[in-house]
């Protein structure tokens, strides 16, 4: 981990555009971590209570908006706390991206206090996050929040 954390501070440090290092980041954690097979930023939307989509590697989504509340993200955008699925046939209140998603890692970020996002990860296996899985993503999400 050491050592993607180096090649994604060097992303995160280059002079190019918010979103193109995002998207980066994104394809980055998708080829070096064979479990993250979705993974996508989600903004709050302005002064909405809602989600907007950014940057993200996957499938197409139809969830561009996700309404606090609804969903993982959603509940992460209101409790503003790390939420780890190991089986998402288990939870309720999931909203349904890929009939292969299995399990599901929601990470907030915060700048100045404030919860104005979240990096999301879906995996194809069953329960395959780890501690070390949650350290780097909470390491990631400070480390973006500086950049926004």
């Amino acid at each position: 981990m050491v050592e993607l954390k180096k090649r994604l501070s060097i992303i995160l440090d280059s002079p190019q555009d918010t979103n193109v290092k995002l998207l980066k980041i994104c394809q980055v954690l998708d080829k070096e971590i064979s479990y993250y097979n979705w993974t996508g930023f989600y903004f709050k939307n302005g002064d909405k209570d809602e989600l907007a989509l950014g940057p993200y590697v996957g499938a197409v989504t139809d969830h561009v908006i996700i309404p606090y509340g609804k969903g993982i993200c959603g509940q992460v955008a209101i409790s503003g706390e790390t939420f780890v699925v190991p089986d998402v046939h288990a939870q309720d209140n999931y909203l349904s991206c890929s009939i292969d998603t299995k399990a599901e890692i929601v990470v907030p970020i915060f700048k100045d206090g404030e919860n104005i996002g979240q990096i999301d990860i879906d995996s194809h296996s069953i329960d395959p996050f780890t501690k070390e899985d949650e350290e780097l993503l909470n390491w990631l999400c400070d480390e973006v929040a500086k950049i926004l």
